[in-house]
């Protein structure tokens, strides 16, 4: 096949087609991170969202395209042209991104109704990711090195043409970024994930239709124009070298992008927009970082020794983005409550990001196209080339990804973690720059001055702020108001506990207070335990979704008639720090013989378990934290309703503060679709609302007022409710049920347009995002309340005791 020739009325000019392969690979690149979003967030909800759950997806999505990088140029020819290969590539990624909204959810039923715990727990896991994500992704991973061997077909010369492959994966990184941006603000904003993954297939699509229009309209050159030459014994010693260096790059980008998205998590919040804002800086510095490696590679004789510069001083960046996230972003004097405003808080996130993450980022993405430039050499395949500096950078992230996350940071913690990248990154730039070191005598005073930068980079690395873990975004408002007694960073959360001057003590999980023996918190905790065992008559069995301070569980398991509670906790040190600090206030229920703990997400457990439950309580994070609002979906509902024993009632914690009334009304409106007989139930702040529960049950709700005075009646050792209850201020069962606040028949105008909750949409998460910076709790309840009558047919007693409750309901 001949070259392609410039003057080829057939064909356009290299100069004008290969931007336009560069618009292929955004479009590539937008696509595939809108996919990940989305099938992250299909899967998630079938095999769980824990640190094991998350680490198995991540590692079955990014070795897809490690192995998809690798297969193509060996198992299609040279001689096929490039264009048509990409576009039915691409074809394929479409046609799969327009089922996945069908199939995935298909294949997560198949793991819930074989899913089981242990071992083989782990390989059902895996392999239903490897199932529906590899197919895809070895797609994906094949489109880099399709274009790349379209651009050779283009190109002359190896440094332009290692600039024009850089730029490849500059543009992929940048169309990321714009996929990022537009599904976290947008598509599953606005519509949900099926509308989100059609939209990518629909990218997927117009990208092939371009790709074949082209491949129609030009001849492509051969890649066989410039003969290679021999590969000598020093030639492979130096791409191995290279290959190390930039698989340990990735290692170190990844495992630093896990640990710093965790804790600006803390900083930022973790809502949906913030982690979009975040992931999006981080990749908007790769696609700078390699669109300046590029022309560095472009022009630069030894691109190698660029490389290895760029990885040392990598560790003063690493040391810059540690100290920033935990030595100093926390103590900048920023109320988040000043502004009502999130669209102002979303500026400000985006600046701290940016200060943050910008500068080891840039460097990382500098590194691709230098590895690229350092590896080429005279008439090399390209498709084997990029595919060869692809798959061990992606290669070293998984290993990263998955290392930080699950084992350093747990084990070691943050700042050791961040201390090992420092010295990985030092060790990749001596790999390269010791060897080419002239004259040799040189290598050893250059080697002790990196390791003195790294020592020194090392020093400045902060351990993990309390102050954050506790208090995360309000960290400036709260320092020096408590002291804080325990921090620990565990596999999936980090968590706190701090005791005030007072004496109260507060519990804090991913920088936020969950749980305190303040009255306001220990009222609605004992509520919400109380609330689950009183209305059901005969709750032997109860299932306590999420420990936190274990007040909650300690009031369900002082229930004489309560034979066995189980407690599910998806981050190991909560139930720890529980029985460390609050043994007083949870009745010391983490020691209780008829308790048992199990670690794991709560929506998985109950996907997954078979038996039935007399009550079941739910308190998770609120609604507005990436993952959360998976526990308020209508599905979850329903699967908490069949595993209701007959005559069994479901309890839920329901935030007022920090939230806004289309995310309240959300969440009452879609537990009311599957529990129509539900009721509400309110905890006012100084006459105010603040916080409530819901309560539900399949059949209609009645409670014996007399029944219940008789349980009150006796206080001994078998029955310390009277106790429990008399603590948060309520001695008898009128001031207990006189917190009704409604119910569904009730409610019907006020929930008049509320959104359902689902797991397509997750609606609660973007709803409750967007009031973070919120305080209408008063108003929401007082408009709820408004709408409120006596219940005349839910409560029953002797004469005279049902009017004393409704006096005091008024």
């Amino acid at each position: 096949m001949p070259p392609l020739q410039a003057d080829d009325d057939r064909s356009p000019a290299p100069a004008r087609l290969i931007p336009v392969l560069l618009l292929l690979s955004a479009g590539s690149g937008a696509a595939a991170l809108i996919y990940e979003l989305v099938w992250f967030q299909f899967l998630e909800l079938a095999v769980g969202s824990t640190a094991v759950s998350l680490g198995v997806l991540l590692a079955a999505f990014m070795g897809g395209m490690c192995l998809g990088s690798i297969m193509l140029p060996r198992l299609v020819s040279p001689k096929r042209p490039a264009l048509l290969v990409y576009a039915s590539i691409e074809l394929g990624i479409g046609v799969f991104g327009s089922l996945s909204p069908r199939l995935l959810p298909l294949a997560g039923s198949v793991y819930t109704a074989w899913a089981g715990y242990a071992l083989s727990g782990f390989l059902l896991r895996g392999a239903v990711a490897a199932v529906c994500l590899l197919p895809p992704t070895l797609l994906m991973g094949a489109t880099l090195p399709a274009l790349a061997r379209a651009v050779q077909e283009r190109t002359t010369g190896t440094h332009r043409r290692s600039f024009w492959l850089g730029l490849l994966y500059a543009s992929n990184i940048g169309g990321a970024v714009l996929g990022c941006l537009l599904s976290g603000f947008y598509l599953l904003r606005v519509y949900d994930a099926a509308a989100a993954a059609y939209a990518a297939a629909a990218v997927n699509l117009a990208v092939a239709g371009i790709a074949l229009a082209l491949a129609k309209r030009s001849i492509p050159g051969t890649i066989w124009g410039e003969k290679d030459r021999r590969v000598t014994k020093s030639d492979g010693r130096r791409r191995g070298s290279i290959y190390v260096a930039i698989g340990l790059s990735g290692l170190c980008a990844l495992a630093a992008e896990a640990i710093w998205t965790r804790t600006l998590g803390l900083l930022l919040g973790a809502s949906v927009y913030t982690l979009s804002i975040i992931l999006a800086v981080f990749l908007a510095g790769l696609g700078v970082g390699s669109g300046i490696g590029s022309s560095l590679g472009r022009r630069l004789t030894r691109p190698g020794l660029a490389l290895g510069w760029c990885q040392l001083l990598l560790a003063g960046a690493i040391a810059w983005s540690a100290h920033s996230i935990s030595g100093s972003l926390p103590y900048w004097p920023i109320d988040p409550s000043l502004s009502s405003n999130l669209w102002f808080t979303f500026e400000l996130d985006l600046a701290r990001a940016l200060w943050a993450l910008l500068p080891p980022a840039i460097l990382w993405g500098a590194s691709f196209p230098l590895a690229l430039a350092a590896a080429a050499s005279k008439g090399r395949d390209s498709a084997r080339l990029m595919a060869g500096v692809y798959a061990s950078n992606t290669l070293g992230a998984i290993i990263g990804a998955l290392g930080a996350s699950l084992f350093l940071i747990p084990w070691a913690g943050s700042q050791r973690t961040q201390q090992t990248l420092i010295v990985l990154s030092i060790a990749a730039g001596l790999l390269l720059l010791v060897p080419a070191i002239r004259p040799r005598w040189i290598g050893a005073p250059a080697a002790a001055a990196a390791l003195l930068l790294g020592a020194a980079s090392m020093r400045e690395v902060p351990p993990a702020s309390p102050l954050l873990i506790a208090y995360g975004r309000y960290a400036a408002t709260w320092a020096d108001k408590s002291d804080i007694v325990y921090t620990g960073e565990g596999v999936n959360s980090s968590v706190a506990v701090s005791r005030f001057s007072s004496g109260a003590l507060t519990f804090h999980v991913a920088g936020k207070i969950q749980a305190s023996n303040v009255p306001r918190d220990m009222r609605l905790q004992r509520m919400l335990g109380h609330l689950t065992t009183l209305t059901v008559a005969d709750p032997r069995s109860v299932l306590v979704i999420g420990c936190g301070a274990g007040i909650t569980a300690g009031a369900v398991s002082i229930d004489p008639r309560v034979e066995r509670e189980t407690i599910i906790e998806i981050e190991p040190l909560v139930p720890k720090a529980a029985s460390a600090y609050f043994g007083q206030a949870n009745f010391d229920v983490l020691n209780n013989p008829k308790v048992g703990l199990r670690i794991d997400d709560g929506r998985h457990y109950l996907l997954t378990a078979r038996e039935k439950f007399d009550g079941i309580t739910v308190d998770p994070l609120d609604p507005w934290v990436k993952g959360a609002a998976t526990l308020y979906t209508r599905e979850f509902f329903e699967d908490m309703k069949r595993h209701l024993s007959r005559g069994g009632a479901v309890t839920m914690y329901i935030q007022l503060f920090e939230t806004n009334l289309d995310a309240v009304k959300s969440a009452v409106a879609t537990f009311f679709e599957v529990f129509p007989n539900g009721t509400i139930w309110g905890n006012p702040y100084q006459g105010k609302g603040h916080d409530m529960v819901l309560l539900g049950q399949a059949e209609p709700l009645r409670i014996d007022l007399d029944a219940m005075e008789r349980r009150f009646g006796y206080r001994d050792d078998a029955n310390k409710i009277p106790q429990s209850l008399a603590e948060i201020g309520m001695e008898s069962p009128e001031d207990l049920f006189a917190t009704y606040a409604g119910r569904r028949s009730d409610l019907t105008d006020w929930l008049k347009g509320a959104a359902i909750n689902r797991d397509r949409n997750l609606r609660m998460e973007y709803l409750a995002g967007l009031g973070l910076n919120l305080d209408e709790s008063a108003s929401i309840y007082a408009g709820m309340l408004a709408y409120r009558r006596f219940p005349e047919d839910l409560f029953a007693g002797a004469e005279g005791r049902v009017d004393s409750l409704r006096r005091a309901m008024r």
